[in-house]
């Protein structure tokens, strides 16, 4: 393979790289955990954080309330980093060929 070839190659994947981390970037992720659900978008910004409005709280259910807020982020934030390595993954392959 020749060198302008393999630059081709090189710009092509990364335009598609860049293309699916823009579609991971503007994809909702939702995150739920007990009475708390959230949203954040592929960039790991939260965009919404929802508490059921049934859920009777008192003061002291304030701590875990709070714990149940990360774990809701967290759930969110793992389906990101999931869909990250599912659409990036494939271009770590495609970066071999080059080499």
């Amino acid at each position: 393979m020749n060198i302008q070839a393999m630059m081709k190659q090189a710009q092509k994947l990364q335009q598609d790289m860049l293309k699916v981390k823009e579609e991971i970037n503007v994809k909702i992720f939702p995150g739920k955990y007990s009475i708390v659900e959230v949203e954040v978008n592929g960039k790991k910004e939260v965009l919404k954080v929802t508490i059921d409005k049934l859920a009777k709280l008192e003061n002291e259910d304030l701590e875990m309330l709070q714990d149940i807020i990360v774990l809701a982020i967290n759930d969110a934030l793992k389906k990101v980093d999931v869909e990250i390595e599912n659409k990036m993954g494939k271009f770590s392959s495609g970066l071999s060929g080059l080499m």
